[in-house]
């Protein structure tokens, strides 16, 4: 997918002016509330109209103001999903879904209903009213539906911003998994960094209404390591727990780390880990408290914020720590040095 973007447009005191030509099939537009990605969402979508500039899909004019041309939004064939899943009172599960599917031209029904229901696990719950639903199953609904439209591409809006937890990491394998099997390209929409970790390949950074930045998930962590609540936050895929005196002992690459959240794991489960939630030595300790304790090496390290991150190689699987740049300096950390790294079984939070 190539989206080119030539835009602008006055909302009262604010002013969105996006100039960008992205590539990918998986890309994030990030930024605080009011910076202007929900509006970016809906000129793409034909739901505003742009005063000036160009969008242009895969070689495609949407809009074009030097050409007097403006697709609408049944035409474009963009779907979208947004923070609420929005959902036909009136009408069944099942009618729902096939609301778009059967507005959509025969020769471009690629996707068959069956397959997508059987996908999203909706089979259950085909025949029910919208209102018996959970937060979650409305917001699998409303991504089904959005894709039996059979869109080029689609746009999600902050689509888990309206769930906990629990339902957001539930949702994202969802999301992820209809995009690939059905080669449908997506732009995310969010304002949170995990998410965009988790969701994307590409990011445009938006503030003010202006495109700031180009990046990718991993710059983004490391930029914004030192300002955000969590620090950086490590994912990682731990498999094959096995209950050991009351911790999970999972399996971790090469490593094994004991964790105390592995209750009901599946066989490979999806874990969170703060930066700041592991201590660096610089010799084997003679005793310590926490259960995990991995023999590092140091690949690199870099500043953000005024604050020191390190990237650690355990046995080939990567982490990031984050240190204040004097006990870097005590520590004598440079790239290739030896280090232990501390990790409390606590430290580690499941997502999914």
């Amino acid at each position: 997918m190539r989206l080119q973007l030539n835009l602008k447009k006055q909302f009262g005191s604010f002013f969105l002016k996006m100039d960008a030509d992205i590539s990918g099939e998986r890309i994030g537009i990030f930024g605080d509330s009011g910076s202007g990605k929900s509006s970016i969402v809906n000129l793409v979508a034909g739901l505003l109209q742009p005063d000036k500039g160009e969008i242009f899909l895969d070689g495609e004019a949407l809009f074009s103001s030097r050409d007097h041309l403006n697709i609408s939004p049944e035409k474009r064939r963009i779907a979208i999903v947004l923070q609420q899943a929005m959902l036909f009172p009136h009408l069944s599960v099942k009618n729902n879904l096939l609301y778009g599917y059967r507005r959509c031209a025969e020769q471009h029904r690629k996707i068959k209903p069956d397959a997508l229901i059987d996908l999203l696990k909706l089979e259950p719950l085909l025949h029910r009213g919208v209102n018996y639903l959970s937060g979650g199953e409305k917001q699998r609904v409303a991504l089904g539906r959005a894709v039996l439209a059979n869109p080029r591409l689609l746009l999600m809006d902050e689509p888990l911003s309206a769930l906990d937890d629990k339902l957001r990491y539930q949702i994202i394998p969802y999301l992820r998994s209809v995009s690939e099997e059905f080669r449908i390209p997506y732009l995310f929409i969010s304002h949170s960094v995990n998410e965009m970790q988790l969701m994307t390949e590409q990011i445009l950074v938006v503030n003010g209404g202006a495109l700031i930045e180009v990046t990718t998930p991993e710059r983004l962590a490391r930029n914004r390591m030192a300002q955000s609540q969590g620090g950086y936050l490590n994912l990682l895929h731990l498999a094959d727990p096995v209950n050991q005196h009351g911790l999970f002992a999972c399996r971790w690459g090469k490593n094994t780390l004991l964790v105390s959240t592995g209750a009901n794991c599946s066989e490979k489960s999806l874990f969170e880990l703060s930066s700041r939630e592991i201590i660096l030595f610089k010799k084997h300790p003679e005793a310590i408290s926490a259960r995990n304790l991995l023999e590092c090496t140091v690949e690199e390290m870099f500043n953000s914020g005024g604050r020191i991150g390190i990237v650690l190689s355990a046995d080939g699987e990567k982490l990031i720590a984050e240190i204040v740049q004097s006990a870097a300096d005590e520590l004598n950390i440079t790239p290739g040095s030896p280090l232990f790294a501390a990790i409390k079984a606590s430290s580690f939070r499941r997502l999914g």
